[in-house]
């Protein structure tokens, strides 16, 4: 290999998030997910999946492709969350249907929204009273950002959720190295910072925030009305707030992408920690594992990559 590889940005971006014991990346053409087995191994795992928008005439349709990215990504986060947690366990492999993913998923949006949405509500409530909308709507929306960030300070507490949190860097950091057309080696990972703007976490603090705005402009309506508007409000603040990160990364305008991504690079300071260099090979892994023979080919001409990932990447069965 070259000692000074030329850096050649890619094409398309990646994204992906962290899982137990492991990462899964989304590329444009697929998925993939890496996980540190018991035994000290990398078990890699790869899909066909291309993107939500040459799939979909909805996809692209603005407001309606955001919910649409939302729920494909919260499915594929569960897919491999659950495969993480088989294989970090150590335990045989079993089949996911599609009966226990719309089953926990409904869960976690029960729970979701009653501690993000109602709860504020119903606190705000409580302390304030109705008689100022104004009061009341700052009380709830202040209550909802504190709640977040706590809930998020707190699970950060669990010595499992630091884990996930330094594979949450290590996704950040490889995908850093990878969209400066830097060589996917250890090293050159490790020099990335662990925070990235294009984060879920920036997006889920975007929704919380453009949420206080919103709401704030309904008053206060009867109970019914209240509660279902915050229930019905989600998919709706969901969509501007994908359009407005899309439309701070398509810009060309720095300074607007800066102050967009700002909030949620600071909250990434609680989601995210460093990785260490088996967390960094795993996340290399799976970043090699989403992608076409062809760009892992281009990779190896930057520079050295670690022979575990290369070994351990998974391909995509044919089709």
């Amino acid at each position: 290999m070259s000692e000074n590889p030329k850096r050649i940005a890619p094409e398309a971006t990646v994204g992906g998030q962290a899982v137990i014991e492991g990462v899964m990346m989304r590329a444009p053409t697929g998925w993939a997910v890496a996980v540190r087995t018991p035994e000290g191994d990398i078990d890699a795992q790869s899909h066909e999946l291309p993107r939500l928008s040459s799939r979909s005439v909805w996809a692209r349709v603005p407001l309606i492709r955001g919910v649409m990215v939302l729920v494909e990504s919260l499915t594929l986060g569960y897919k491999a969350l659950s495969w993480s947690a088989v294989k970090a366990g150590g335990e045989e492999e079993k089949p996911i249907t599609k009966g226990e993913i719309v089953g926990s998923m409904a869960i976690a949006l029960i729970f979701g929204l009653g501690l993000f949405l109602l709860l504020p509500v119903l606190v705000s409530g409580w302390l304030v009273g109705e008689e100022s909308s104004l009061l009341f709507n700052a009380t709830e929306g202040l209550l909802r950002l504190v709640i977040f960030v706590a809930y998020i300070w707190a699970i950060g507490r669990s010595k499992e959720i630091k884990r996930v949190f330094e594979y949450h860097g290590a996704e950040h950091m490889s995908i850093h190295a990878y969209e400066a057309g830097e060589p996917l080696s250890v090293e050159s990972v490790s020099r990335h910072r662990p925070e990235h703007p294009r984060c879920g976490t920036s997006f889920l603090l975007l929704v919380v925030l453009l949420s206080i705005l919103v709401f704030s402009f309904l008053g206060t309506p009867d109970w019914p009305i209240l509660i279902s508007s915050r229930i019905l409000g989600v998919p709706v603040i969901a969509g501007i707030s994908y359009e407005i990160l899309r439309f701070s990364g398509l810009s060309g305008q720095e300074w607007l992408a800066g102050i967009i991504a700002a909030p949620g690079l600071w909250l990434q300071r609680l989601t995210t920690g460093v990785p260490e260099d088996d967390q960094i090979e795993v996340a290399i892994t799976s970043l090699l594992s989403a992608l076409e023979d062809e760009q892992v080919a281009e990779l190896e001409v930057r520079g050295s990559i670690p022979e575990i990932a290369l070994s351990s990447r998974a391909r995509r069965p044919a089709v």
